[in-house]
């Protein structure tokens, strides 16, 4: 896995970390449909990582012509434009005191980028802290597929979105919350609002407790429900960014994305601040 140091990415635009050299052009938009998108397997043949993507690649992978290769060959072939890269990325963030790592699958271009750091970066998604297991994620990994195909379609149609707040465009997303069922497991709530006694006091629509595996079959499924998809440093204790997305289970969308530094005040989980934030939009 490579190491990248970033300032902004699809989560970062709205957050003051804004850099113009990680921004996909209008071309590089425009000439992903024509690249052939090479997998990149970690070097470990038996990660969830690597077994997952080649079980998922044929069912959710349908905008590209696609094949896997190892990071040894993509340092070959991340020059050839022909090509566009998903890649898993340990990401750290450019002046980030907490020295804190992630774990990113990113879709990027090939070209003339002398740096992995600056190759155009059409979509990033986090999964997990670094030193987090894959397994946490992996099950994850299909549907984040699906909405990484809509989202550089949605640049396709509209370009300048990527230089813009895009955070803000899928938030507005919550309004369609509306009669939707929230999957959420209690132990990636703040403890304030992880029963649902507690969660009711500050949302009122539809929630259900759920186990990890609830939410892997109704992604199977392709249930009408929205899941939360939790990024923080779990155990580790560590002072890091915990994101918050949810995701439509049925239709890959993004209805809500936040992160929020954890803090003594502030724990690795959705809050009850979050839960609010959607009350007020339904």
């Amino acid at each position: 896995m490579k190491r990248r140091i970033l300032i902004s990415l699809l989560i970062a635009i709205s957050v003051g970390m804004f850099a113009q050299d990680y921004v996909p052009t209008k071309e590089a938009i425009a000439r992903f449909s024509k690249t052939k998108t090479m997998v990149v397997l970690e070097d470990n043949p038996l990660s969830d990582f690597n077994m997952t993507l080649k079980q998922v690649m044929p069912e959710e992978w349908k905008i590209t012509p696609y094949d896997f290769i190892s990071w040894k060959d993509f340092e070959i072939k991340r020059m050839d434009s022909k090509f566009s890269f998903i890649i898993l990325d340990q990401v750290k963030f450019d002046k980030d005191k907490t020295n804190a790592k992630y774990n990113f699958i990113s879709l990027v271009m090939g070209g003339a980028a002398l740096t992995i750091n600056t190759m155009p970066d059409l979509c990033s998604i986090p999964l997990s802290y670094y030193g987090v297991g894959d397994n946490d994620y992996s099950y994850k990994l299909g549907i984040l597929l699906r909405f990484m195909q809509n989202h550089v379609k949605l640049l396709q149609v509209d370009p300048k979105i990527a230089s813009e707040n895009i955070l803000r465009h899928y938030n507005d997303n919550i309004e369609l919350l509306q009669g939707k069922t929230l999957y959420l497991v209690a132990n990636e709530m703040a403890k304030d609002v992880n029963t649902l006694a507690k969660i009711k006091k500050v949302y009122p629509g539809p929630v259900k407790l759920v186990s990890p595996d609830d939410i892997k079959q109704a992604i199977s499924d392709k249930m009408d429900i929205v899941f939360l998809h939790k990024v923080g440093p779990e155990s580790t204790k560590f002072k890091a960014r915990c994101y918050k997305i949810l995701v439509g289970a049925a239709d890959a969308k993004f209805y809500y994305f936040d992160y929020h530094m954890v803090t003594s005040d502030n724990p690795d989980g959705f809050l009850a601040k979050d839960l609010k934030k959607l009350a007020r939009k339904l």
